[in-house]
């Protein structure tokens, strides 16, 4: 199996998946990394390119932790996307899962409240569609959480965050936070959602959905046997 995590922006990778990442790693699994976007073809209105940088190396020192085998840096320009023509993202996404050759996905949830998210999401599901020769070849489509995002939609307004799928990452949790952590410039401290405590928070609260110290979770939005 080839899993492929596709991240709006580098660290959404860890957030919603590191814990799941480090675990079939650990069992054999090849997994890939794509964060789909960067600076853009022009001058960026408000991230430079000496942090674009900082974050680049942090992520792949990430990465290295969670053993995935392999990043894909799309340059698609960031918290930018509603601004883009959608065939952009969507081209850009389909060359990344064509690349990594995934038969499993995980994707931002496609409600998220960062718009970024969304499009990656949608672009995905575009490339995903189970008719098409791309499409064929995945058997598995997952939503993740990412704290930062996921839970701030109005509520009523979009549909909430239901996970119908968990994995469990008791033995894995300290490694998605050595993760977290090379995320120097991203860490927060104390009680917000890019925090180490903040994780483990969550962690433990769908942990207790299965009954284990910690877990991730997930919506499946396909699957085919």
């Amino acid at each position: 199996m080839t899993v492929l995590v596709l991240a709006p922006h580098a660290d959404d990778e860890v957030l919603g998946v590191g814990g799941t990442i480090s675990k079939l790693v650990s069992s054999g699994e090849s997994v890939h990394v794509a964060i789909v976007t960067g600076l853009g073809d022009k001058t960026h209105p408000f991230v430079t390119e000496e942090a674009w940088e900082t974050v680049r190396a942090e992520c792949e020192r990430s990465c290295k932790v969670l053993g995935v085998s392999r990043i894909f840096f799309g340059n698609l320009p960031t918290v930018c996307l509603d601004h883009e023509p959608v065939w952009k993202s969507n081209r850009k996404v389909h060359e990344i899962i064509e690349e990594s050759g995934a038969d499993q996905l995980f994707l931002p949830f496609p409600f998220d409240l960062h718009r970024d998210h969304t499009t990656v999401a949608y672009s995905a599901s575009v490339a995903a569609r189970p008719y098409l020769s791309l499409g064929k070849s995945i058997a598995r489509v997952c939503f993740y959480e990412t704290l930062t995002e996921t839970h701030l939609t109005p509520p009523y307004l979009d549909p909430a965050f239901q996970p119908n799928y968990f994995v469990d990452i008791s033995d894995w949790i300290e490694n998605k936070i050595e993760a977290l952590e090379c995320y120097k410039s991203q860490l927060q401290t104390g009680m917000l959602p890019r925090s180490a405590r903040g994780v483990k928070i969550l962690a433990q609260y769908r942990g207790m959905h299965i009954g284990v110290a910690a877990a991730e979770s997930f919506v499946i939005a396909r699957e085919i046997f």
